[in-house]
């Protein structure tokens, strides 16, 4: 029988839960053999936690991007009615490498390598988070919102970044081409703890507020005409979500580089493994496997088979074929 509520039936909502423990357990076990495995020191000694808190940084890092990569994508794609559709649409991962790529070419490497401080994380945030509030209230804010002439300037504005960071990259020297391809890749060992205090409170706010507009989020899926007439300003509701897309899309990149098919990924298993539209139960469940995919991803490629510069190309493939074949399996974007 089909019940009144989030899942379609009592065997739907306990799969659910059973889906969420099993993954809150591998979770637990996936940390733990990040921190523990392998570690050369006798366990207890002052060399082994030194050892496990410098590799908590990572792990830091890990969760800080699962939570960023799986609310922010599962948000945006319901304000733009569209799950083919990710943050990294609006450009910031064009914005990233423009501005690493930038820094390379007037500074030089050791210019990059110098600028690696909070004061450049902070320009990064605000440069990103600028960005996407000039489109919102240029295009978004007027009498006649059109999200897909945001979307479109967004591709272009991305599209344009490239096209300057390609030219200036083909200027480079094959050292400073070497030191900038490094940092371009996705990876949390470009994450600096010192980063921490003001990475974590942004992503605890933006992603505890859209976690608290999952009713709001709910019927904002249904459409914009569906949800006006059910009382709710689409308009607003979708400023503010974009807004707070903007914040951790924005902390996620300047964090550890672009993770354009991350969230993808994410946020199309969620939905199958879930079971129900509800963002209540979506938020949790993206979140959770974005971790185990992460620190799942790290300990077996860095533990098993000593591979550390390639995870987030193997992830990044994984995502890349999930796109691939959920445009075939539907045929249309």
């Amino acid at each position: 029988m089909r019940e009144i509520g989030a899942f379609q039936s009592s065997t739907s909502k306990k799969r659910y839960w059973i889906i969420i423990g099993a993954l809150a357990v591998a979770a637990l076990l996936f940390t733990a053999g990040l921190l523990a495995y392998g570690n050369p020191m006798e366990f207890g000694s002052t060399g082994y936690w030194l050892i496990a808190q410098r590799r908590m940084n990572a792990v830091i890092a890990m969760a800080i991007v699962a939570v960023c990569q799986a609310t922010a994508t599962v948000a945006f794609q319901t304000v733009t009615n569209n799950r083919i559709l990710t943050p990294s649409i609006m450009g910031f991962e064009s914005l990233y490498v423009a501005i690493h790529t930038s820094t390379v070419y007037f500074l030089g490497a050791a210019g990059l390598i110098n600028a690696h401080t909070l004061q450049m994380f902070v320009i990064q945030l605000v440069l990103m988070i600028g960005l996407s509030l000039v489109l919102y209230t240029w295009l978004l804010a007027g009498n006649n919102p059109d999200m897909h002439a945001m979307l479109l300037v967004g591709i272009v504005l991305g599209g344009g970044l490239g096209a300057v960071s390609t030219f200036m990259q083909r200027m480079l020297t094959p050292s400073e081409f070497d030191v900038l391809t490094a940092r371009l890749f996705g990876s949390v060992n470009n994450a600096d703890p010192e980063y921490y205090p003001l990475a974590i409170p942004l992503v605890i706010v933006a992603a505890g507020l859209l976690i608290f507009n999952s009713r709001a989020l709910n019927v904002l899926s249904l459409g914009r005409d569906v949800s006006m007439n059910l009382g709710v300003d689409h308009k607003k509701h979708a400023i503010y979500t974009l807004v707070l897309v903007a914040i951790l899309i924005a902390v996620s990149t300047a964090l550890v580089g672009p993770m354009t098919f991350l969230g993808f990924l994410v946020a199309t298993l969620a939905y199958q493994a879930a079971d129900t539209y509800d963002h209540r139960y979506v938020f949790p469940m993206a979140m959770l496997l974005g971790y185990c995919i992460l620190s799942g991803a790290y300990f077996v490629m860095n533990h098993i088979f000593y591979a550390q510069g390639v995870v987030s190309i193997i992830i990044e493939l994984v995502g890349g074929l999930t796109f691939l074949i959920v445009i075939l399996r539907k045929g249309r974007l």
